[in-house]
């Protein structure tokens, strides 16, 4: 799920870990605002025209019922050769912060965007946005207010990738930034311009791209943390070019002058992590309150405990897995994404145990992560049961699929509306822990569509549908359901059950499974859960307390009337969790990791 992040006056946006806060919630929905009420999203989005327009180098046909709007071009200052990817006008009522990074989920406080796809766009030539591309809020160009508006307009370019399953795709490449359309280094853009607009007068509006987002600078080693860049063979020989993944590695207290000791290790999964920002070396800053306060003692404390000894002396990774699809792969192999799983846990790990000195074994490898970080969390420990000592999932994305956020997509007949014999209602998306609705499922799927076709919108439905879908006739992942009219695919839910829904694969594999699984389960979610993900964990609690031979003995700490991201302690609230999730896993692997570990096991070396 996206990332979150802290208001002190309404529901938390973002629930730091004090080991990470990339780790568990995605900046795209990054609004720092106060939440609003979200407007249900309008018919007009389902009647509109069929598919979005695609750009082309050459003019619109004069036969066209469609009114060219913008158009938008580069210079070959900026590129010699012709560009594939995906235009975007955005239009504002304030200049201040740019427009570009005004587009939210909440429809509310979002400005306004409109897109296109572009095939060979060359220098010079204009890329058109007619009136019936699909926009968003608003989803039609003519019911915007005439007016003076902040214009700004962006491309974001495709890289072409042959596959190893023969499918020839553009998507657009991570470049460092975890895959955000509007920061994307080598991305072009234009500076916002004031502009009047009257859908009721026929004009174009010109926008030329000058500007280039600049290559993003890699963060240095300290005596603490270590940044590793690895080539992936798995991964470069599915998507045809090579592929790396990163790792950061923060070593543990006494590495240096403990040469024979091996170290057990522990993953924390989530989202795109630029740094280790989990400690500080210094006090707060002088004259800090509140959260921000609140929030930097807790990193120094960790900072203390950590390099004095006073916690587990294991090797903490953080994985960046950021792909053509999302800043995130959730670690599992893919038939769009490709075999992240095997990726990160067949190489990576590996390579960096050997590098850091790791005992290397199953039994001494843990893993933990909020939200995303908590599917991939249970995932992992579910998908690879013997690579694994203790899974920690807090608020994970939906772990079974009759509740896929609020949509059960194998008895459902539409994911967005309810419906009656003579009405219907939006399905809810996001809501405050009073119960107040911020967003709609059909209001954020067509945001994504108007961020990108096929999946390419670096967003969330988006990304669960790349992982869990087969691939579709022409390489992109087949849709759970149609983006426009919300009517679901019951055949793409079918391989979805089969291959991602983590309780109907316990369920199904439970004879094998669950031996592997005693002890290494542990899942925390709020029930005031922001996007409705503690109803999946009810049903998987459910199912889990229905096994014999064995019985599991899973543990769930449901945080009463918390929001996302609730990590626990029972009694706790999601911001005061998620301050020493960390920490608290630490010493919860440590325990289980000696007392379950094998007999001849090196449980001393590294507990000094």
């Amino acid at each position: 799920m996206a990332r979150l992040e802290l208001s002190d006056s309404s529901v938390a946006r973002e629930i730091p870990m004090s080991f990470v806060s990339e780790s568990i919630r995605r900046v795209s929905r990054k609004a720092t605002n106060t939440f609003s009420f979200y407007s249900l999203a309008c018919l007009a989005a389902l009647s509109a025209h069929s598919a979005i327009l695609r750009a082309a180098p050459q003019a619109l046909s004069t036969k066209s019922s469609a009114q060219p709007r913008f158009a938008i071009s580069f210079g070959s200052n900026l590129s010699t050769t012709p560009l594939d990817g995906r235009v975007y006008v955005v239009i504002s009522t304030k200049e201040d912060p740019e427009p570009r990074t005004q587009i939210l989920e909440e429809e509310v406080l979002s400005q306004q965007i409109f897109g296109a796809d572009v095939d060979a766009l060359a220098p010079g030539q204009g890329a058109i946005i007619a009136d019936n591309a699909l926009g968003y809020p608003t989803a039609n160009f003519r019911d915007i207010p005439a007016g003076d508006y902040w214009v700004q307009g962006v491309l974001n370019k495709y890289t072409t990738f042959h596959r190893s399953d023969g499918h020839t795709v553009k998507l657009p490449m991570d470049e460092g930034e975890g895959q955000h359309w509007n920061s994307k280094p080598g991305n072009f853009y234009s500076t916002p311009v004031r502009v009047h607009i009257d859908p009721a007068v026929s004009k174009t509006i010109s926008i030329h791209l000058t500007k280039v987002v600049p290559p993003i600078e890699p963060p240095k080693d300290t005596e603490w943390v270590k940044h590793i860049k690895m080539q992936s063979q798995a991964l470069t020989k599915f998507w045809g070019r090579p592929m790396y993944l990163g790792a950061i590695v923060v070593i543990p207290e006494g590495w240096a002058s403990h040469p024979d000791a091996h170290y057990p290790l522990l993953v924390n999964h989530g989202h795109f992590p630029r740094d280790f920002t989990g400690f500080r070396p210094s006090p707060p800053e002088p004259g800090s309150t509140g959260y921000a306060l609140e929030r930097a003692q807790t990193q120094y404390k960790f900072y203390q405990d950590w390099t004095t000894g006073k916690l587990p002396h294991m090797l903490l990774l953080l994985v960046q897995h950021a792909n053509p699809y999302y800043d995130d792969s959730y670690a599992v192999d893919s038939a769009n994404v490709g075999p992240y799983g095997e990726a990160i846990n067949r190489e990576l790990i590996p390579a960096i145990e050997k590098q850091f000195r790791g005992i290397g074994q199953g039994w001494a490898r843990a893993i933990f992560g909020g939200s995303t970080g908590g599917w991939e969390t249970l995932a992992t420990q579910i998908l690879y049961p013997d690579d694994f000592n203790g899974a920690w999932g807090a608020c994970p994305d939906p772990v079974d699929f009759h509740a896929y956020q609020t949509v059960n997509i194998y008895d459902d007949k539409n994911a967005y509306w309810s419906i009656g014999p003579f009405g219907r209602i939006g399905q809810p998306e996001m809501r405050t822990p009073p119960g107040i609705i911020l967003a709609t499922t059909e209001g954020t799927n067509r945001w994504e569509l108007v961020l990108g076709t096929n999946s390419r919108s670096g967003e969330q439905w988006d990304i669960w549908q790349a992982v869990f879908s087969p691939a579709g006739p022409d390489g992109y992942p087949a849709e759970i359901w149609d983006q426009r009219t919300g009517v679901i695919n019951h055949e793409v839910a079918t391989y979805w059950r089969a291959h991602y829904d983590l309780t109907a694969i316990m369920q199904r594999d439970w004879k094998t499974l669950g031996p592997k699984l005693q002890g290494k389960l542990h899942v925390m979610v709020g029930t005031a859960d922001t996007f409705f993900l503690d109803h999946a964990v009810h049903l998987m609690q459910a199912a889990l307390e229905s096994t014999s031979n064995p019985h599991s003995d899973a543990t769930f700490d449901y945080g009463v009337d918390q929001p996302h991201c609730y990590t626990g302690p029972p009694g706790s609230t999601t911001r005061e969790g998620g301050l020493n999730f960390t920490q608290r896993v630490l010493k919860s692997s440590e325990e289980w990791i000696v007392k379950s570990a094998p007999p001849g096991a090196d449980t001393t070396s590294w507990r000094y």
